[in-house]
């Protein structure tokens, strides 16, 4: 298999591209710096596509490796034939290469290889030829008596020599490909309650209410409908089965294997039989449960990590002295106050919901809290006791009378963050709780920051999460956090260890040793120094050099220039008729209309790089330390809390994007229960949600329907009609 050629067509690219970028993959860069900093060879391919060519190069690499040993295992045993070598060049699965391989594969125990160590596969290959002048299989059989054998009987012979075709038949690799597709196109998906119900009672299956008869074709059920019936079967709530019309089975099974006018016909009929039932279509059904599994895990993952990126890619609330709460009723509210760079500066816990009810107290203690530090925001974990702990910080808003709002914000996975041990480094004097309340305050501040200390499963943007290929999830999720953290850039000086390690070419270890030298020398003065960090080599500063901002005596040390490019960056200005002080002080005035009047690709060819690089130096000397993040819609920040028993029907709200999944999306509106806009309510046809909405969007809503029994609060996104 040519695989760059085969690359360069599934991803619609063209071979050089490939070619160029197959190879800085194999020379060990890194996908967000040959997506940032070798767009010449790539063609521009951002980082996404970069990633999709890389899980594709590594599988077609594998499928390649597998149809080898698979070609030199059947040569060893010496079955391989002019036929067989075209099929698995053919292949272009690792399913099409097992199925060609079955027939050759060292088999455990079988009935079939019981029945040949008896001396009957001779028996069995005659009756399988279906000679039209061949005696009766029962005739045939008498020949292969043997006690010693263990073949006592006639039928004894015959069984063994059905045995022996039923394997046959079961290991022919185009029978079962045509099944597959026949199956899957065909088949359908069928649901029933895996305990019958009680005489007289009402059978409650709970969320799965709606599969306790269900069925759906398999070409068309939908992934997450796909993944709640496996987690109803896992959790022994569901019985799943595929449904699908033997006849038709039969049918092709007569085409392959079955010759008319034979004495032997009727025999290998039955034995194809005894094939499907008992070997191919338990066998089938389990691959296309499995692919059906695979399609919506990836999809599944695909939602997730998109998610994922718009939680972590939300605007900080830079600069703003935040008041964190983690909520909570016996071991009460949590308070840390941290300033803006995330210091912390004070502590406490109050107690201003049930069982103490000490409203006022703590009323008193947070006042102070807000006007000792100087508290501009307030951050509100939204887990046990979230609206109560709202209310009261609203009415606190309302009192004080200052400038200061508040945010629920999500506390995913805080709790593992706050036991962890990296927590226990990060806040020795703290308690979990405590520390708890300090991510919450983070989060707000820095939601990218603070969320890469934890994993990314436990942020809570996903859909069954938990039910995916861990390590496929764990790789996709990891390449989400790489791409946020590298794109907004890291400052060296005041970076985390989490946060550090996420750059390109850092590792953990690599991360700790910046860490430690910079304690011990008081900080880096340039990117430069980066070098003298102990196992950070050459390769690995290329890599993460232009990730990392150093605020120091080189101005282009605080952009995403890399330091390759410094002196085209320095070049680019003399040419242009602007010093390194313009770019300091923001005062390059007409530096658009002076690059066009220069000419870009002129200018390209003469600092000796290419035009993709001149256009990001450009874009980083007009905007030298950016953040992509303060172009996107600012956090909604509130005063005034709602009640769920407070929205009726019609009302209008505004509201966060908290999630989104196959059917909908979760919306905050600020009464603790998120709301669900379901993919029928958002005003216009969408294949997905994902087309729609993203995480972190403010997005304005209507209530459809309030059940405050359930909890639960139907939106849309339909401007409402008016009455006459």
């Amino acid at each position: 298999m040519d695989i760059l050629a085969r690359l360069a067509k599934e991803l619609s690219l063209t071979l050089p591209r490939v070619e160029a970028t197959v190879k800085l993959i194999d020379e060990g860069n890194t996908i967000p710096f040959i997506a940032r900093y070798r767009k010449e060879a790539t063609g521009a391919m951002d980082d996404q596509v970069l990633r999709t060519l890389d899980e594709r190069l590594k599988y077609l690499r594998n499928l390649d490796e597998t149809r080898e040993k698979v070609r030199e295992s059947i040569t060893s045993v010496g079955a391989m034939t002019d036929e067989i070598n075209a099929a698995l060049d053919a292949a272009e699965t690792l399913t099409e290469i097992e199925d060609i391989y079955r027939p050759y594969r060292p088999k455990r125990k079988t009935r079939a290889s019981v029945a040949k160590e008896k001396g009957l596969g001779p028996l069995a290959d005659a009756i399988y030829a279906q000679a039209p002048d061949s005696p009766a299989p029962e005739v045939m059989a008498e020949g292969y008596i043997d006690e010693e054998k263990g073949v006592k009987t006639v039928e004894d012979a015959l069984q063994g020599a059905s045995d022996v075709i039923a394997e046959i038949i079961s290991d022919d690799a185009e029978l079962r490909k045509r099944l597959r597709y026949v199956c899957y196109h065909n088949a359908f998906i069928k649901t029933c309650p895996a305990k019958a119900a009680e005489e007289g009672k009402e059978q409650d299956l709970g969320v799965y209410a709606m599969y306790a008869d269900f069925q759906e074709p398999v070409c068309k059920i939908a992934g997450h409908r796909v993944l709640a019936v496996n987690r109803g079967e896992n959790e022994g709530v569901l019985k799943v089965s595929l449904v699908f019309e033997r006849v038709m089975a039969m049918n092709i099974i007569r085409t392959l294997h079955i010759k008319d006018g034979s004495p032997c016909t009727e025999f290998v009929r039955l034995a194809g039989e005894d094939s499907y039932d008992r070997l191919i279509f338990p066998a089938i059904e389990r691959e296309i449960r499995g692919s059906l599994t695979d399609v919506a895990s990836d999809a599944a993952i695909k939602v997730f990590a998109l998610n994922l990126k718009q939680l972590l890619m939300q605007p900080p609330v830079k600069n703003k002295v935040t008041l964190g709460l983690d909520p909570g009723y016996r071991m009460g509210c949590k308070v840390a106050v941290v300033d803006g760079y995330g210091k912390v500066l004070d502590t406490a816990v109050i107690y201003p919901v049930p069982p103490f009810n000490k409203i006022e107290q703590a009323k008193v203690t947070v006042k102070a809290l807000i006007k000792k530090h100087g508290v501009n925001v307030i951050a509100i974990g939204n887990g046990t006791a979230s609206h109560e702990t709202e209310v009261f910080a609203s009415e606190v808003i309302h009192e004080i009378g200052g400038d200061v709002a508040y945010m629920v914000v999500s506390e995913a996975g805080a709790s593992v963050y706050s036991a962890s041990k990296l927590a226990a480094e990060e806040f020795p004097e703290y308690d979990v709780n405590l520390r708890s309340a300090v991510s919450i305050a983070r989060r707000l501040q820095d939601p990218l920051a603070e969320l890469v200390k934890i994993d990314p499963k436990a942020i809570g943007v996903g859909q069954y999460q938990h039910d995916m290929p861990q390590n496929q999830l764990s790789t996709a999720l990891d390449g989400v956090v790489e791409a946020c953290v590298n794109s907004v850039g890291v400052d060296l000086n005041t970076a985390s260890v989490s946060l550090l390690s996420r750059v390109a070419g850092v590792n953990a270890s690599i991360a700790k040793n910046i860490v430690n030298y910079r304690e011990e020398n008081g900080g880096f003065g340039s990117r430069a120094e980066l070098k003298k960090v102990p196992k950070l080599g050459p390769k690995a500063f290329e890599q993460c050099a232009g990730f990392l901002r150093v605020h120091g005596r080189n101005f282009l040390d605080n952009t995403a220039v890399h330091p390759e490019s410094y002196d085209a960056a320095r070049g680019l200005l003399d040419a242009l008729g602007y010093t390194s002080d313009d770019v300091k002080k923001n005062k390059l005035t007409d530096f658009d209309a002076r690059l066009e009047a220069a000419g870009k690709q002129s200018l390209a060819d003469k600092l000796g790089i290419g035009l993709p690089t001149l256009e990001d130096i450009a874009s980083e000397l007009c905007r030298p330390g950016r953040d992509p993040r303060d172009e996107l819609p600012k956090p909604m920040l509130r005063t005034d809390v709602l009640g769920i028993e407070s929205l009726t029907p019609g009302m209008e709200l505004t509201g966060t994007v908290r999630n989104v999944i196959d059917f909908g999306a979760f919306v905050d509106i600020g009464v603790h229960q998120d709301g669900l806009v379901h993919i029928s309510q958002f005003g216009k046809f969408v294949k997905h949600p994902l087309e729609a909405v993203s995480v972190g969007d403010i997005v304005t809503v209507w209530v459809l329907a309030v059940d405050v029994k359930k909890g639960r609060i139907s939106l849309t996104m339909k401007r409402p009609e008016k009455k006459d």
